[in-house]
């Protein structure tokens, strides 16, 4: 609530179809249309841009404008002046108008659960002797994200598995017919992306594309994981059960799956996306630097995972076949 004098009050929330398209614009202008520099600042802001559920504009009097601070910062708000600036709670210059430079210690809010769960991952992370960047920011709090449903997580890891297994099949020199696999499981054909079809159906596909395809079973488990298929997400130094994956989700139950599918709180997903973002960045922090992973870090299981979680909490609004996983 705006506890201070002033006037014009607007705002929206996500229910406006519109302030998606007006935050994506605006991320451009702030970008220059991609000409301006990407910096850590800039950077911050953007995916902030990302996250933001409520756009409020207002007017405020001279007077009374130090107040706003004590109300963005309950708000984990930016702001946008006339100016043309982009502003932290406390007024300090996130994105200068003509520069794209950030004054001296502007910071980008975090909402506290999100800064807390940083902390908790960093202890964790610690205690395995594995070192990350103290300047990545937190993973999307709760009051940022909204999960997919549980019936679309459902039906997403029924098209996973039947991709997966198609994979499977052909790499091992002995693949599945198409008609069979749509007789032994009819509603993965419903639930494939564009590019899960193109492959299932591909009678010559190439070494790479099976090979991405097999890996899927490391995603199909995050989200089994999350639909509570599995009692935990364990340290990623070796490959998943695959055939235990797949027995959890048979064909013959994918029906009582999309009935029953139910997922675990956004506090467990939010966790293992903070502490799986950390590792993805030690992971590829040691390729940049020709080491080992450390800890014995597999990376591709790394990276199926944050590609799951990734599609999890929308990151990006990204369907799955574009879903991103920076680090």
């Amino acid at each position: 609530m705006m506890e201070f004098p002033h006037s014009n009050l607007q705002m929206r929330d996500r229910s406006d179809p519109e302030l998606p398209k007006h935050l994506q614009d605006f991320i451009g202008f702030l970008m220059q249309g991609g000409e301006r520099e990407m910096t850590q600042s800039l950077y911050a802001v953007y995916r902030h841009l990302q996250r933001v559920q409520n756009q409020a504009s207002f007017e405020v009097e001279g007077e009374n404008i130090e107040a706003i601070s004590t109300w963005a910062i309950q708000s984990n708000a930016i702001l946008f002046l006339p100016d043309g600036s982009v502003r932290d709670p406390c007024g300090k210059v996130l994105v200068d108008p003509d520069t794209g430079e950030a004054e001296d210690r502007a910071t980008v809010p975090y909402l506290d659960g999100a800064v807390q769960r940083k902390s908790r991952t960093m202890d964790q992370l610690a205690q395995r002797s594995i070192h990350v960047a103290e300047n990545l920011p937190p993973a999307v709090g709760e009051g940022e994200v909204e999960l997919r449903s549980a019936e679309d997580v459902a039906w997403r890891s029924i098209g996973l598995l039947i991709a997966a297994v198609r994979a499977e099949s052909v790499a091992s020199e002995e693949p599945i017919a198409v008609d069979e696999l749509r007789a032994r499981a009819p509603l993965a054909f419903k639930a494939f992306t564009p590019a899960e079809s193109e492959f299932v159906q591909d009678t010559n596909p190439d070494n790479q594309t099976v090979v991405n395809f097999a890996w899927r079973y490391e995603s199909l488990f995050v989200l089994q994981w999350a639909l509570g298929l599995h009692a935990a997400l364990p340290f990623p130094d070796k490959i998943c059960d695959v055939p235990g994956v797949a027995r959890c989700m048979l064909p013959k139950n994918h029906g009582e799956i999309l009935r029953q599918a139910k997922l675990r709180s956004t506090a467990e997903i939010l966790d293992a996306l903070d502490f799986n973002y950390r590792l993805l960045w030690s992971v590829r922090d040691a390729g940049l630097n020709k080491t080992e992973p450390p800890a014995g870090i597999d990376p591709g299981v790394v990276s199926e995972r944050q590609h799951a979680l990734n599609w999890l909490v929308r990151f990006e609004d990204s369907d799955w076949d574009h879903v991103d996983t920076p680090s």
